[in-house]
């Protein structure tokens, strides 16, 4: 079973801290689906991933291309992915469930600080996910770094 990351982004951009978690993943061999509710941000998280980082290139793809099935990392509003990933990034109020973490090695939650509907999405999910006997890790960086602030689960 695998592990739910809660992090409360405050003070990092979800395109950094996507980029920092996505070049972890693959470095441990990890294919994504980084999930969201609109294609809008889906392509806004593309074009940074392809741009901000000249230096780092993550490979990607957003979905709906002949060759989904072939990204480690797919931009995706699905629920399910061709890419068969072992983590799932969900941003924007994506919707998780603890079932899905049993097939994963790594959900992460990335939520606004600022956004009050992305602040309540976040506290559901994680009742969801603490109920479900899900083990899960709260992040935030209202210190200036992250710190883990809270486990629960397990």
């Amino acid at each position: 079973m695998g592990k739910a990351m809660f992090y409360h982004l405050t003070q990092s951009t979800l395109e950094a801290t996507a980029r920092t978690l996505l070049a972890r993943a693959l470095d441990q061999g990890w294919r994504v689906a980084l999930r969201g509710r609109e294609r809008g941000l889906l392509e806004r998280l593309d074009m940074a991933l392809w741009t901000d980082d000249k230096a780092s290139f993550l490979p990607h793809g957003l979905a709906g291309g002949p060759h989904d099935a072939d990204q480690p990392i797919l931009l995706t509003t699905a629920t399910t992915a061709p890419n068969a990933p072992q983590a799932v990034m969900a941003v924007d109020r994506a919707p998780v469930t603890p079932a899905e973490v049993a097939g994963l090695e790594r959900l992460w939650v990335l939520f606004d600080g600022q956004d009050a509907a992305a602040m309540q999405a976040a506290r559901e999910n994680w009742k969801a996910m603490t109920t479900a006997g899900v083990l899960a890790e709260y992040w935030s960086e209202e210190t200036g770094r992250w710190q883990k602030k809270a486990q629960s689960g397990g």
